[in-house]
Formats: C-alpha cells, structure tokens, sequence
C-alpha cells in the first residue's frame, strides 16, 4: 500500500500550442493539461526535473497534491505521460483532478513475489502475460502495485486477475479470467521432449479421381 505524500508544483501557463510548448520544454519545463470535476482544462507547466522525479518515486499511481496554481491546492493523479521516442523524456502530461475518498479507476503494475516452482524444480520458464490489471478504489489508497505470489506455481500452471489480492475497498475490473502469469517448459527442454518421440511420419496424400497408366 502506497503511503507516500507527493507534491508537484504547477504554473500557470498562457501560451499553448507547438511553439509555446516548444519554448517551455527548452526551459526545462513540460506542458501539462489538469482536467476534471467538471471545470475547464487548466494549461499549467511542471518542472521537467521534479516531474520526472516524481514518476520514478510511485506518482504513476498515487495521489499528488498540486501546489502554485491559479486556484487553491488540489489533488490529482497523473493519466497520462506522453514519452520522446527517441530522448526518452517526458514531453506532455494529463492530470486529472480527484478528491481524496473519490473512487477511481486505475491500471496498476503486476510484481510477481518469489520463484515459481516450475521453474526452480523442473526447469520451466515463467512468462508474465498481462503486465497492468486494472481497479476501482479510493484515490488515496492506491497501492503501487500489485503482487502476485508465483511460489506454488508448477509446470504450465497459471495466475488468473481473479487470484491476485486486493486490498480491502478495492474491486478487479479486469476479467477474473484473464490469465496473468504462466509456468511453461523451456524451450530446450521442449525440443528434447519431440526429439525423444521420434520423426513423425508423413503420410502420402491420397489422390482422388486420378487415373493410373493401366486404366487408360
């Protein structure tokens, strides 16, 4: 469970648009959109530093509380972080103003916790299929993450969204079906397995309708 107190400060920005966002970012700041609550978006700007900082620290999934706006202080989390594909920085962020007791919904990582028995005792391979599962619950309870305990895990066994543990008040609105982690054999040793079997024999294709040499 997340009890970190995150803080950001936002300024005011009147200038939107490529070029105004162009001259932010060679001022080290990121253009920034707040939304929500039914107000009109407020074009703020964040300090690249302290932004990034921020991510790096769980301000993908909790709640941040926003400081030097037009307005009075007010909580947010952030929705969306749009990346340079080629920097690697941040170049736009949504955030999305929430109170504290608000339900939200939210996509949180999955961290597996300890080492499958499948792949300790007979060599296989774990593979995490759904990175993300998302959940509804209070904005100022959002964990960092969630776990999944892959220990009992055995060859070709699996976790479902329906077997990770939520913490109390909090629902699973991805499908309790949706297969999260997986246990399969090694590569390697699924070769040794076909070699052991033998070459599989190809039977001929029968030819229908066709006529032999004698017939004709």
């Amino acid at each position: 469970m997340s009890t970190k107190e995150l803080t950001l400060a936002i300024e005011p920005r009147s200038k939107t648009g490529t070029t105004g966002s162009n001259a932010l970012r060679a001022a080290g700041k990121i253009p920034a959109v707040i939304y929500g609550h039914g107000t009109a978006p407020e074009h703020v700007a964040l300090d690249a530093h302290a932004f990034e900082d921020l991510l790096h620290h769980g301000g993908r999934t909790s709640l941040v509380t926003l400081t030097g706006g037009a307005g009075k202080s007010e909580t947010a989390l952030v929705r969306e972080v749009q990346i340079h594909p080629v920097t690697r920085r941040v170049i736009h962020a949504d955030l999305l103003r929430v109170s504290a007791n608000e339900a939200v919904h939210a996509k949180l990582p999955v961290v597996t916790v300890g080492v499958a028995s499948g792949v300790k005792d007979h060599g296989g391979v774990m593979d995490v299929i759904v990175h993300e599962l998302e959940v509804a619950g209070p904005a100022n309870r959002l964990p960092d993450h969630l776990e999944a305990n892959v220990v009992s895990l055995g060859l070709h066994g699996h976790l479902t969204a329906g077997d990770i543990p939520l913490p109390d008040g909090f629902k699973m609105l991805t499908p309790a079906d949706t297969i999260v982690v997986s246990i399969e054999s090694s590569r390697t040793e699924r070769d040794l397995e076909e070699a052991a079997l033998g070459p599989v024999e190809q039977a001929e294709p029968e030819i229908v309708g066709a006529a032999t040499e004698a017939s004709e």
